[in-house]
């Protein structure tokens, strides 16, 4: 993954709060055992959803795409007094992980770790959201948002990362994901019952609320 990355972003990170020292721990875990690290929400990624989640104060979160937890921490971080992350993956081993790193912190009660297909998952779950985060299979993002989006509240959130995909979905000719991910942008932009915005942050965020 290419980063949306220059002098200023470099200047907008030198001015942004920091991260606790166990997702500054993870990250690093991360980026020393792991080829595909770029699948970690970076440090700003991080504080902006950090960001985002204490301006909402949301009592569910649901998270689609657990990777090693750094985003459920962040999206943490900003919860109500008794809300909750639920975050869904299908990888056992990166999950154990994010369970590890998870455990350590003040928030290891209000994160909801569970395993299996988000696509039979989900509609088993009996929560309204106050916010949904999509950061898993590309060709099933459309999918995802059309499941979720009945149970997310009036004048709730559904965040979609990677939308810019590393500029490639300025391509004429697209590949599978790409192709997944314009669609999306498409479907978000065309969808009358959301106001959204996309927010070129490291690999792009479409954030779309709904009226």
């Amino acid at each position: 993954m290419n980063e949306i990355k220059n002098a200023l972003t470099d200047y907008a990170e030198i001015f942004t709060s920091g991260e606790s020292d166990v997702l500054r721990e993870l990250r690093e875990h991360c980026n020393e055992h792991y080829a595909d690290r770029s699948m970690l929400s970076g440090f700003f990624q991080g504080r902006v959803l950090s960001m985002f989640s204490h301006m909402i104060r949301p009592n569910v979160v649901l998270e689609i795409g657990t990777y090693l937890g750094y985003s459920s921490l962040c999206l943490a971080e900003g919860l109500a007094e008794d809300g909750k992350v639920i975050t869904l993956d299908i990888q056992k081993e990166t999950n154990r992980v994010a369970k590890s790193f998870i455990g350590r912190t003040e928030h290891a009660d209000r994160i909801d770790l569970r395993i299996g297909n988000a696509l039979e998952v989900i509609p088993t779950l009996d929560e309204t959201f106050d916010l949904v985060y999509i950061d898993a299979d590309k060709p099933n993002y459309s999918n995802y948002y059309n499941l979720v989006f009945d149970r997310v509240r009036p004048g709730g959130f559904i965040i979609a990362d990677n939308v810019l995909w590393s500029g490639r979905v300025l391509d004429d000719e697209k590949d599978e994901d790409t192709q997944a991910l314009h669609d999306y942008n498409k479907m978000v932009l065309a969808d009358g019952r959301v106001e959204n915005v996309l927010l070129p942050i490291r690999d792009g965020l479409m954030v779309a609320r709904k009226r």
